[in-house]
């Protein structure tokens, strides 16, 4: 059976018979390299030549696999050597390469002569890509200046010098390689050209005496036993270097930690020669041996820089990389920022007033949460309107005052009607965002994920447990500093509440350095939750109403003082204002707020007799606006308008608001009316930035219960179905081709910039909600079933005239992931109709679609037209019916089969082989794994 290092020599290529293992270094017990053997017609070798070549021989002796493996590298390199300086071993593969050194020593000559020249042409474009090391630089250019006379006077000398040339291409790139590895190597290449000075001074027979032949013997061994060493040196050197690209086998062998063991060798056999030469040569040789020495030592000094100046620099570059990459993530994971929400909170209800929760700072529950180690979880807990959220605003502010420089605050307001911020989901990823802004270092532990899936880690289906387990380690840091922890209107949280309130009490009860405090209606089910919570603390503004009251009446003050003057009220005006309003309040902030945003719109002559307009209490004052709008002009308008804002999936803008009520048609192009009108819903929404909102989730509440009839005459389904089929309107209407004009196929979604006017504004909501709407719906009646899901209805016709464009959009919004949803719960409709029709292929074609298309299309909007429609099966039902925008610059189209793959989705984030794949025991996970 061959032996282990045959093995290596047949997998190296080797071309000579099997040397005795490492170790067995007599010149009887090996076989060298071939002789050199001399062509008449040829001179004769130098003695600089003739060592070099004996000390190869010898270095093969000592130690045949790694001149092998080395001699397998110079292979590699000659082959590509017109490749590119920085790509030409990256992509060889050293495990496949013969061995093309050849063993006759002319021919070997001129293989290392080519090798040489290509290690200086490197060299000098490396140097050129190097800026700021300009000493460093110097003596590299310095060592290639060297190395190119050398060769120039003597082409022999090529083999000596081959291992200098890719010494300095180590030491451009010295981050890879171990620091000793560098030194050993800075110190042999700027000694170089004194070993090669070395043999022609000492050895030269015109000053020897003939009493002093032995003595020059033992010189020219000990100088052949130095060589031999400075060239394993240099091979083993360039191994390591490309040690990942080697073979298995060959990789073993340049697993070496000691190079300091390796380069101590090569001093002493320096100091060898140099005992000798004090022996044996004269003053004069030995001075111009030391002068080269000096210069070495110069060198040396200023190569070693070289190292030290590329790693300073690839750090720098690394961090601007690493910033960038923490900026990307910083980007994805945040879905809102909540310093912002906190800050239209406040200007939504007219502002923090500091002495309305003022009393808060010095209540006995507060307090022995603040000063309490132990007591890590307050609950503050109160009925709707009684000022729970602006309470954890100013908490908020007297926290952010009072905690140390290196303490941490996070917060989080829900809110039902927003998608963005009414989740369980959601809540994590904004404190997440907000502790990492005040602690940037925490990024580590959201990136050790995200790398490898990117946005879909906030967004997917297991965004949930990801981000759970990244705020657990974020949270058990020890580099965590004191940290407060605010969530406000946790009964606002629609999805995924049980699963938050879990994460809350778990965490609350382990680190004393982590504080929260949470808000809620008096819901059993949050309290229940909670109950599970060590060290907690509740905070009932209904057993604090004489605090409360006390800030509810400084609250009236304040909105009476400002109606006062914008109004110009007279004293009795005011004092009957101010009585009327302390008297029907009951502690109620938002009641407080309602009424006086009414009195706004009312006479100053008219205020007192119409004070009783206004009965005590949200619900009654809800239905005393509710009776207004019935009975004005625009009740059908306004009914509408509530109808639709009470059941949308997020807050919608005034042109998408228009876009989908059909009695605004008329006034579509008033803007002004249309604001006039959502002014007459005034108790009820509110309008910022052009975007309408619910006033407080207790307007929500009382459209979905007491006004439901009112609102829905049809029922809900029917409001849901309505939406859905003016959203296919508006789309079918405004979705084009390029509707931003980007032009360029491979513009980056990221550098999109919205042009004003959008041409999307009106049908951005519809495009990403369309599908839930319909869905909704429940397609009641067989009338809207025929209508919508059937062979030649309006989605039939949406999806075979617009679906492209739909994508486009969806990508211009950053919103694929949810078309991807949107279409799957299109299926599922099908589905459960169970037909078979062409409309059904359709849909399901449009699945496929998607599905293989996602990637392109979220990257840039326009592939929707181009790698989309090329890479889709030519019988597939949607490139049909767009092969007019396939693009008509391409003459030779891609080989496509004509049906889809069974592939139906790639799971992506490897960026190597995929080795191992495992299913959990439920079958419900997939895990895989690579090496990197």
């Amino acid at each position: 059976m061959a032996s282990l290092k045959e093995k290596i020599k047949a997998k190296l290529g080797r071309k000579k018979p099997a040397t005795p293992p490492l170790g067995e270094a007599s010149s009887t017990s090996v076989t060298p390299h071939a002789s050199v053997v001399l062509n008449p017609a040829t001179s004769p070798p130098s003695l600089p030549e003739r060592l070099w070549n004996q000390a190869y021989d010898q270095a093969n002796a000592f130690d045949p696999n790694t001149v092998a493996a080395y001699e397998t590298i110079l292979s590699a390199r000659l082959i590509r050597k017109d490749a590119d300086p920085a790509d030409s071993l990256q992509t060889a593969d050293l495990a496949l390469q013969r061995n093309e050194i050849e063993q006759d020593p002319e021919k070997r000559q001129a293989q290392m002569r080519r090798l040489v020249q290509d290690g200086l042409h490197r060299t000098e474009k490396d140097a050129k890509m190097k800026q700021g090391m300009e000493d460093g630089i110097q003596a590299a250019m310095a060592v290639k200046e060297v190395v190119d006379s050398a060769v120039q006077a003597s082409p022999q000398a090529a083999l000596a010098w081959v291992g200098v040339c890719f010494a300095l291409e180590i030491l451009m790139n010295p981050l890879t390689q171990a620091s000793s590895n560098r030194q050993g190597i800075t110190y042999v290449v700027s000694r170089m050209d004194w070993y090669w000075n070395m043999s022609s001074l000492l050895l030269d027979k015109n000053t020897t005496e003939a009493h002093s032949q032995g003595l020059r013997g033992e010189l020219e061994k000990n100088i052949i036993q130095l060589y031999a060493k400075l060239l394993l040196y240099q091979m083993k050197s360039v191994c390591y270097y490309h040690r990942r690209r080697l073979s298995v086998l060959a990789r073993d062998l340049v697993k070496l930690e000691n190079w300091d063991g390796e380069l101590s060798d090569i001093q002493a056999a320096e100091a060898a020669v140099q005992q000798d030469s004090e022996q044996y040569n004269t003053m004069s040789i030995r001075n111009r041996l030391g002068a080269i020495a000096e210069t070495a030592d110069s060198q040396n000094a200023k190569l070693d820089s070289i190292s030290s100046a590329i790693q300073n620099q690839t750090r720098r570059q690394e961090r601007i990389h690493e910033t960038e990459a923490d900026n990307k993530c910083l980007i994805d994971l945040c879905s809102t920022n909540p310093r912002d929400d906190k800050k239209r909170i406040e200007e939504t209800k007219g502002g923090l007033l500091k002495d309305s929760y003022r009393w808060v700072l010095e209540n006995s529950d507060f307090q022995q949460w603040r000063n309490d180690p132990q007591s890590r979880l307050l609950w503050v807990k109160a009925d709707p309107g009684k000022g729970k959220t602006m309470l954890l605003c100013g908490i908020i502010d007297e926290l952010q005052k009072s905690m140390g420089a290196t303490g941490l605050l996070s917060h989080f307001f829900c809110q039902a009607a927003d998608p963005r911020i009414n989740s369980a989901t959601a809540v994590l990823r904004g404190l997440v965002y907000l502790l990492i802004e005040q602690q940037p270092l925490l990024i580590l532990h959201v990136r050790k994920k995200y790398d490898h899936t990117g946005k879909a880690l906030f967004e997917d289906a297991n965004a949930w447990v990801a981000l759970a387990e990244i705020f657990t380690h974020m949270l058990h840091d020890p580099n965590l500093n004191s940290t407060y922890l605010i969530i406000d209107a946790l009964d606002e949280c629609v999805a995924d509440l049980p699963r938050l309130l879990k994460f809350i009490a778990e965490q609350s009860s382990m680190l004393s350095r982590v504080k929260w405090i949470v808000s809620s209606r008096n819901w059993q089910e949050i309290e229940e939750h909670l109950e599970g919570a060590g060290h907690k603390a509740k905070l009932s503004l209904e057993l604090n109403a004489a605090s409360v009251s006390t800030a509810v009446g400084i609250f009236i003050k304040h909105k009476v003082l400002q109606l006062a003057e914008r109004k110009k009220y007279n004293e009795r005006t005011r004092t009957a204002v101010l009585d009327y309003l302390s008297s029907n309040a009951n502690d109620t902030f938002l009641w407080v707020a309602l009424v006086c945003q009414n009195l706004e719109k009312i006479s100053r002559l008219d205020t007192v007799a119409r004070l009783n307009e206004f009965p005590p209490g949200l619900d009654p004052i809800y239905v005393r606006m509710m009776q207004q709008i019935s009975n004005s002009y625009n009740a059908n308008r306004c009914k509408q308008i509530l109808g639709l804002i009470a059941i949308v999936y997020r807050p919608i803008t005034l042109q998408e608001l228009t876009s989908l009520v059909e009695t605004l048609d008329d006034i579509a192009d008033n803007p002004e009316s249309i604001r006039e009108i959502i002014g007459l819903c005034g108790s009820f929404l509110f309008l910022r930035e052009n975007t309408v909102y619910l006033v407080h989730q207790s307007a929500k509440d009382f459209l979905l219960s007491k006004a439901f009839s009112k609102i829905f005459p049809s029922g809900i389904e029917e409001a849901h179905y309505v939406i859905f089929s003016r959203s296919l309107q508006v789309m079918s209407r405004t979705l084009q081709r390029d509707m931003y004009g980007l032009e360029a196929l491979r513009h980056p979604i990221e550098d999109v910039q919205q042009p004003d006017p959008d041409p999307f504004a009106a049908s951005r909501y519809s495009s990403i909600y369309w599908v839930d709407h319909l869905y909704a719906s429940n397609l009641a009646s067989s009338a809207s079933y025929n209508n919508a899901l059937h062979n030649g209805g309006i989605v039939d016709v949406f999806l075979q005239k617009k679906f492209l464009y739909w994508l486009e959009a969806l990508s211009l919004c950053k919103s694929v992931p949810k078309g991807v949803v949107s279409v799957e719960k299109l299926w599922l409709l099908i589905q459960r109709r169970g037909d078979a029709s062409a409309f059904t292929e359709l849909v399901k074609d449009a699945h496929r679609f998607i599905m293989y298309h996602k990637g392109a299309i979220e990257h840039s909007a326009l592939q929707a037209y181009v790698s989309a429609l090329l890479f889709s099966p030519l019988k597939s039902s949607i490139r049909r019916h767009f092969q007019h925008e396939e693009p008509d610059w391409l003459t030779i189209k891609p080989a496509m089969g004509d049906g889809w793959s069974a592939c139906l989705q790639t799971l992506e984030g490897h960026s190597h082989s995929v080795n191992s794949v495992a299913f959990s025991h439920d079958s419900m996970r997939l895990a895989s794994a690579s090496y990197v």
